[in-house]
C-alpha cells in the first residue's frame, strides 16, 4: 500500500522532470490580419523544405507518426496501409469538397469499407445521431488539415460543413493529410492567421470549433500515469502531399 508521504513524492520527483513555464508576451493584433498573412504566406513559400523537416521533428516527439506522399494519387494505398497493420476496415472521411479530393472509390477499391460526411449540416436529429454512430463505429478518420505548425508539431483543423469534429476525435486512428499550403513555422503566425480567418463576417458553412491536435490523445491520473486514447484517437497520422492536393 502506498503511503502519503510516497504518494506525494512521487508527484514532486514527476513535476521536477520539466523545466517550468518558458516566459510569455502579449502579442498585438494587428490592425489588417489578412494583409499581414499573405505576407506571411509568400515568406513561407521559399522554405517550405525546413519548415517541414521542423514540423516532422516535432511532431513525432509528441508521438505523432509522419509519412510522406509524392502526389495525391498515393494516399488510398497508404492509408490502406495503415489500416491494414491495424486489422481496421471501417474508415470516416470528411467530405470530398472538405478535404480537397474523392478517394471513396479508390479506398473501397483496396478493401476498405470507406463513408463520407454529407456536405452540409445533418437535416434532423436522427441524422445527427446516425453519422455520430457511425463515426464511433469507424476504425479510421481521415480529414484533411488548415495548418500544421512546426514549432510543436500540431495539427490545426476547422470544424464545418462536411468537416465535423467527431471525424478526427471518435476513431481511434487519425489520419490527417496536408500540403505545404498548411505549413506555418511558428505559434505567433498561427496567431495571425487565426485574426485573419476571424476578420469581418464569417462564412457560410463554418463551425464553431477549432481543433490544435499535438500527437494522440494523452490522459494522465493524479499519480501522473499515463494512457492514450481515452478521450480521442490513440494513433494520429500525418501524410505529407508533395503536391497540391486539389488538382
Amino acid at each position: 500500500m502506498t503511503t502519503r508521504a510516497e504518494f506525494l513524492g512521487r508527484i514532486r520527483a514527476e513535476m521536477r522532470k520539466t523545466g517550468g513555464l518558458f516566459p510569455a508576451t502579449i502579442a498585438e493584433r494587428p490592425a489588417h490580419p489578412a494583409v499581414v498573412a499573405e505576407t506571411v504566406r509568400r515568406e513561407l513559400a521559399p522554405r517550405w523544405p525546413e519548415t517541414l523537416a521542423r514540423f516532422r521533428g516535432e511532431f513525432e516527439r509528441v508521438g505523432g507518426t509522419f509519412h510522406r506522399a509524392r502526389s495525391a494519387d498515393e494516399i488510398p494505398a497508404l492509408v490502406a496501409g495503415i489500416a491494414r497493420a491495424r486489422d481496421a476496415r471501417r474508415l470516416i472521411a470528411w467530405h470530398p469538397d472538405a478535404i480537397g479530393r474523392d478517394w471513396g472509390p479508390a479506398l473501397a477499391a483496396e478493401g476498405l469499407e470507406a463513408h463520407a460526411m454529407p456536405p452540409g449540416p445533418a437535416d434532423s436529429p436522427a441524422e445527427r445521431l446516425r453519422l455520430r454512430e457511425v463515426c464511433a463505429a469507424a476504425d479510421l478518420g481521415l480529414t484533411g488539415v488548415d495548418l500544421a505548425v512546426a514549432e510543436t508539431g500540431t495539427l490545426v483543423l476547422r470544424s464545418g460543413a462536411g468537416r465535423p469534429r467527431s471525424t478526427s476525435l471518435l476513431p481511434p486512428y487519425h489520419v490527417a493529410v496536408f500540403d505545404r499550403g498548411a505549413l506555418v513555422d511558428s505559434l505567433h503566425q498561427l496567431g495571425i492567421l487565426l485574426e485573419a480567418w476571424h476578420e469581418g463576417a464569417p462564412p457560410a458553412g463554418d463551425g464553431a470549433m477549432i481543433s490544435f491536435i499535438t500527437g494522440p490523445s494523452r490522459t494522465a491520473d493524479i499519480e501522473l500515469t499515463l494512457t492514450r486514447g481515452v478521450h480521442g484517437p490513440r494513433e494520429v497520422h500525418a501524410v505529407f502531399v508533395e503536391s497540391e492536393i486539389r488538382g
